[in-house]
């Protein structure tokens, strides 16, 4: 079962759909269908909407696989946190205007940094198995 993945998976999803709402209100707001319309505060939505949904399905996948193969509930817990908590100071960094870039490259610190840990917790999880 994925149950620590799963609700990893969740919160991360509420928060997606925060942005893509945001997203939204500001495409209604300055009437722009398609793209920009050159108004900055909708480029940053965009950007946080985009950003995040480029990075957070490799951190759920790979927390997925580090829980499928039996790791401890809060090896999965753990990294599972820190990756929410980058993705929401990102958000902020980037939704706040002018973009706060200290908050920005927090973020994107806390979800490298994440995504590293849960690639060697993956290997060193698997060598464990298959050498144990």
């Amino acid at each position: 079962m994925l149950l620590i993945t799963s609700i990893i998976a969740a919160v991360l999803t509420i928060i997606f759909i925060r942005l893509s709402f945001a997203v939204i209100g500001l495409r209604r707001k300055n009437k722009v269908g398609l793209g920009t319309g050159g108004h900055d505060n909708l480029e940053r939505a965009i950007r946080a909407q985009g950003n995040f949904a480029e990075y957070v399905p490799f951190g759920i996948i790979l927390l997925a696989c580090l829980e499928l193969n039996g790791a401890p509930w809060w090896l999965v817990a753990i990294p599972g946190a820190t990756l929410i908590i980058g993705r929401l100071i990102h958000a902020v960094g980037m939704n706040t205007p002018p973009p706060d870039f200290s908050k920005r490259v927090l973020g994107m610190q806390f979800t490298f940094n994440t995504l590293i840990a849960l690639v060697i917790l993956n290997l060193g999880w698997s060598a464990y198995r298959l050498l144990g």
